[in-house]
């Protein structure tokens, strides 16, 4: 089995390339689904983040307040990190048992394991992988397509672009660069490309 770190930025392409690398038959692994396992209701990380951050940030329901504990971590560095010190260790349990049952379910599964916060989680990284593939665009690019398609504020957009990892400190990480700076058509060829030196 072979497991490959797929990560990028905010509106960078990554759910595109992760989708079409499922159709040609990856096992695909979202770390975004494992985050929010990993705060679910009455799990040990969100009694952990209720503790750091208070009660404005569990919803009435039990479940985690997301705009609420953005709001905050999105504007404190310092409160960010104690967010992913929480959450990240808990996310990388969750991904080794799903990278368990996919070279239970067949050795010889290519594994991409979908992760925004590669970069910003390297000191938690207990996994070394085949490879890793950044899909890049630049920042002004993400920032058109925050406000454009999600229709965030571009002050909104151009903060959470800031908050994350550099372009610089996630293609350092690169052995393969999927360019998303084009159309949707030109990712896809771009991660075909990618693809085939991965599985070739």
């Amino acid at each position: 089995m072979r497991i490959i770190g797929l990560t990028g930025g905010i509106a960078a392409g990554k759910s595109t390339v992760s989708a079409r690398w499922a159709e040609l038959g990856a096992v695909v692994v979202d770390a975004d689904r494992l985050a929010r396992d990993a705060v679910a209701p009455g799990s040990p990380g969100l009694a952990q983040v209720a503790e750091r951050f208070g009660p404005d940030v569990i919803a009435p329901d039990g479940s985690l307040d997301r705009p609420a504990l953005g709001a905050v971590v999105f504007a404190d560095a310092a409160a960010r990190k104690d967010l992913e010190g929480i959450t990240h260790p808990e996310v990388w349990r969750l991904a080794q048992q799903a990278f368990d049952a996919a070279r239970a379910a067949d050795p010889d599964a290519v594994v991409v394991y979908d992760v925004p916060l590669l970069a910003e989680a390297r000191g938690s990284r207990p996994l070394r992988f085949d490879a890793v593939v950044v899909v890049d665009a630049p920042a002004a690019v993400r920032t058109d397509r925050l406000v454009e398609h999600r229709g965030m504020p571009r002050a909104e957009a151009e903060r959470r672009i800031a908050a994350q990892a550099s372009d610089q400190e996630r293609l350092a990480l690169a052995d393969h660069v999927v360019d998303a700076t084009g159309t949707i058509e030109q990712t896809i060829a771009s991660a075909d490309t990618v693809w085939q030196r991965l599985v070739g």
